[in-house]
């Protein structure tokens, strides 16, 4: 009996070892990619949020037909955009966070250490986020002062939303930037460190000079 309860518990530590070190790689993941997972989701969610505000005012029972009711969709996305009103349609705020969003994903994708830690990124990122907050809150001001209370959830939540992630841009950007400066910090520590070393020793390069011909002579 002793026996099996070893057994057990040595089962039982190796599954919790295991659980904890998939939950860490999963947080570093998050942590490492968050731009990233950032940006899609701030391409998604107001168009799944805009979505759900388009079709909760309709008192016509869903169709049973996901492609018929694709196609209802559609068309009246294409009413909201050719009866664009700034005051009252809300098509333009998915835009904005789909435009943000690819903007500050391809910035991402050009900008190395140094463009990551006080290059463009942080800079851009901020400036897009606080174009779309101006933008939203402008709006915002329109949209729930001309309703009369009479804004459904969904619409409250595609405001509330749009801010988050543009706040979300600036804080994750701002930590990527710190970290990609301690990155650049280390780096350039241990590179003065080579230095004094090989100052230290004269004849270091002539060591290392003399073993590379070594090397190409036995090549």
């Amino acid at each position: 009996m002793g026996f099996l309860k070893d057994e057990r518990s040595k089962r039982a530590l190796r599954g919790f070892k295991t659980l904890f070190f998939l939950v860490t790689m999963i947080i570093s993941f998050m942590f490492f990619s968050a731009p990233i997972l950032l940006a899609v989701a701030d391409a998604l969610l107001p168009t799944a949020l805009l979505s759900a505000s388009l079709s909760a005012p309709s008192d016509s029972p869903p169709l049973p037909d996901s492609a018929a009711s694709t196609f209802s969709f559609l068309q009246t996305l294409n009413s909201h955009l050719t009866n664009y009103d700034f005051r009252s349609s809300l098509i333009d705020i998915p835009i904005i966070s789909i435009i943000r969003s690819a903007i500050i994903l391809c910035v991402y994708g050009l900008c190395d250490g140094p463009g990551l830690s006080r290059g463009p990124y942080l800079g851009i990122t901020t400036v897009c986020s606080a174009v779309s907050l101006l933008f939203v809150s402008v709006k915002a001001a329109y949209v729930f002062g001309g309703s009369g209370g009479g804004c459904t959830t969904a619409v409250v939540a595609l405001f509330v939303c749009s801010v988050l992630l543009a706040v979300g841009h600036i804080l994750v950007a701002y930590r990527t930037s710190c970290r990609e400066r301690r990155k650049l910090l280390v780096y350039k520590i241990d590179i003065e460190a080579v230095s004094t070393f090989k100052n230290g020793f004269p004849r270091f390069s002539k060591i290392l000079q003399d073993e590379r011909i070594k090397v190409k002579l036995q090549n």
